[in-house]
């Protein structure tokens, strides 16, 4: 007859440690993920993936747990400031999704997560200039992707998706292996 204590005991244990990753968690290719605003039950998931970098698109400071933890795990956070696009005459800010492609450009970042409040609409939206002006995917297949975790798409943000362009500047010998 096993009790309460001593399953919880169990999950107390470094080798029986859950792995919860965080809401709308995805690998986006190789060395990219995205994810919704980590919380503290997701770190040892995180910890996992060897995280060098993560891009943060919101409009308010990160946690201190999350800045804290960042710090303890040599991780370095880059913060592209961003208003949720989903309130009425907010539109998406064309210089942050360039300069967070900055990041994307460089390997030296990878293994980076992609994340915003909920890893929807902002998210969803750097993932798709990526796969516009990177990965040079197709319009029906980046709001096919786009649609898969905004539940829904907006319009606003397919239509800033498909007219965003950005001259982007990398060094070739840094430049991800999937860039075309």
């Amino acid at each position: 007859m096993s009790s309460i204590s001593s399953t919880a005991n169990f999950f107390d244990r470094p080798e029986t440690k859950l792995l919860v990753p965080p809401l709308n968690f995805a690998m986006v290719t190789s060395g990219i993920y995205r994810s919704g605003h980590p919380l503290p039950i997701n770190f040892p998931f995180l910890e996992k993936l060897k995280l060098k970098s993560i891009i943060y698109l919101g409009e308010h400071d990160l946690r201190t747990v999350n800045v804290e933890w960042a710090s303890r795990n040599g991780i370095k956070i880059f913060h592209f400031r961003m208003e949720n696009c989903k309130l009425p005459f907010v539109e998406n800010d064309p210089e942050a999704i360039a300069a967070a492609l900055q990041v994307v450009v460089d390997s030296r970042n990878f293994p980076v997560l992609m994340h915003s409040n909920k890893g929807k609409h902002r998210v969803g939206v750097l993932v798709g200039a990526m796969r516009k002006l990177l990965q040079k995917w197709s319009f029906a297949s980046i709001f096919d992707e786009y649609g898969q975790f905004a539940a829904g798409k907006e319009d606003s943000d397919i239509e800033f998706i498909e007219i965003f362009n950005a001259d982007l500047q990398y060094d070739p010998k840094y430049a991800p292996s999937w860039l075309r």
